[in-house]
């Protein structure tokens, strides 16, 4: 008697296959990354704003004595971040993005480890902490980049998952999406400025991490735009603000880059010889220089700009000179040697740069805020995409959607002309380096024998 076929085989296998152990055990470890990104990015600033807040306070706003303790408090607050950087947190320096981006070009495990980790959690969190409680020019986003990478990459191990440079990838954008609530720009941010191409194997991957560490954010601390509502649109007299903001905040960011990349590899050659001494050396004059432009804008320069932003966005006007004053002291904390990240100082340089451009065009202040942002930070970053994406996502107003796109467009074309080099990009190639010379030099003994 002839044996009746199964009626939906396939059916079967889907259900003996999802209730393995090893298809479900991975996504587990996967999904409670993404949400560990997420809380901890949630922690991470509030943390940050109490930090800031903690500074504020003990230098009493500017007024009485307690207004010139910057110049003693921000100066050793740079050196024993950069001493704790150097001989406890080794690879922690500066924003975490290039960290991020050179441990998806590299194959060894050991050479990733090194970048991005739970220790480095850890050291990049609380350093990132204690420098904006000395009054640094940084910020958390950046750093929440190499935190959640490091989350994601530390769960591909535990889960046995193997698709480790997509799980940086994802790691990377659910940092971004929960650090600004944007989970739109963190998607855009990992495509452009994290990858540098598409991948299909791995949207699945971003996405995921997105969607639950956005829920995990969401859950704490629930929707919001991180700049508030913009309400002002741009008009057909505008066009003229548009662009010029998007040339000359555009040409601005190109300025900070180039600063940025050959004061760091001027530094880094000078270091060569003591490196741990002029480490500090360098520290201590950058925080000098930070606690000096500090007390000369009036303390307006100390921290992320987040404020001074946020009030230009809303059309309070910001001191002509403010974006000039910040974009130094942003030069200054950046080269220094300490971790912090440049994404809303940043924001901040280009809300004043639009603010000053506003005010000669005699446009609406808080519509020239959002374009000088656009133009700068296309300009700093040099992915356009993503510095309009992440703009309007954190006002929540799509009116002015075109003009952001054209002002980013325009500052990225002008960076190109001035500076080839994308920031993060070009410092990534440090550590890049770093990592082929210690090859070299561990393969030399065994070459001479």
């Amino acid at each position: 008697m002839a044996v009746p076929p199964r009626k939906y085989p396939m059916l079967r296998r889907t259900r003996v296959l999802w209730g393995s152990r090893r298809v479900w055990q991975p996504r587990l470890v996967f999904w409670s990354g993404a949400i560990a990104v997420g809380l901890i990015s949630v922690l991470f600033a509030k943390l940050a704003d109490l930090a800031q807040l903690g500074f504020q306070m003990l230098v009493n706003d500017g007024h009485g004595w307690r207004g010139w303790l910057p110049l003693v408090v921000t100066p050793l607050g740079f050196v024993a971040c950069a001493w704790l950087a150097f001989t406890c947190f080794p690879n922690s320096q500066g924003s975490g993005i290039p960290q991020a981006i050179a441990a998806r070009h590299l194959r060894s495990d050991e050479d990733r480890s090194r970048l991005l980790s739970l220790k480095m959690v850890v050291g990049k969190i609380g350093l990132t902490l204690l420098g904006l409680l000395c009054g640094a020019s940084i910020s958390r986003e950046g750093p929440t980049v190499q935190v959640g990478a490091s989350v994601m990459l530390q769960a591909a191990r535990w889960g046995g998952i193997a698709q480790e440079r997509g799980l940086i990838l994802a790691g990377s954008a659910a940092g971004v999406a929960a650090a600004f609530n944007t989970p739109l720009a963190g998607i855009v941010f990992a495509i452009e400025e994290m990858g540098r191409t598409y991948q299909a194997r791995t949207n699945g991957l971003v996405l995921t991490a997105v969607i639950f560490a956005g829920l995990a954010s969401l859950g704490l601390v629930g929707n919001y735009t991180y700049f508030g509502v913009a309400k002002d649109s741009v008009s057909f007299a505008d066009w003229p603000l548009v662009i010029a903001c998007g040339v000359v905040g555009g040409g601005f960011g190109a300025l900070f880059s180039w600063l940025t990349l050959k004061a760091t590899r001027r530094i880094r050659r000078w270091n060569t010889l003591r490196p741990l001494k002029r480490t500090l050396v360098v520290a201590a004059l950058c925080g000098l220089g930070v606690a000096v432009i500090g007390l000369a804008a009036g303390g307006l320069t100390f921290g992320t700009g987040y404020s001074q932003a946020r009030g230009a966005i809303e059309g309070a006007p910001l001191p002509w000179y403010f974006f000039g004053a910040k974009l130094a002291a942003g030069v200054l904390s950046t080269v220094s040697g300490i971790p912090g990240g440049l994404f809303a100082p940043s924001l901040a340089v280009g809300a004043g740069l639009g603010s000053t451009l506003g005010m000669a065009f005699g446009s609406s202040i808080g519509i020239a805020s959002l374009l000088g942002m656009a133009g700068y930070f296309a300009g700093v970053v040099q992915a356009p995409m993503t510095a309009f994406v992440i703009i309007l996502e954190m006002t929540g107003n799509h009116d002015n959607v075109i003009a952001l796109m054209l002002a980013s467009m325009l500052g990225y074309g002008t960076a190109r002309i001035v500076s080839h080099e994308p920031l993060y990009h070009a410092l990534s190639r440090i550590f890049i380096a770093e990592a082929i010379r210690r090859h070299r030099a561990e393969a030399a003994p065994g070459a001479e024998g």
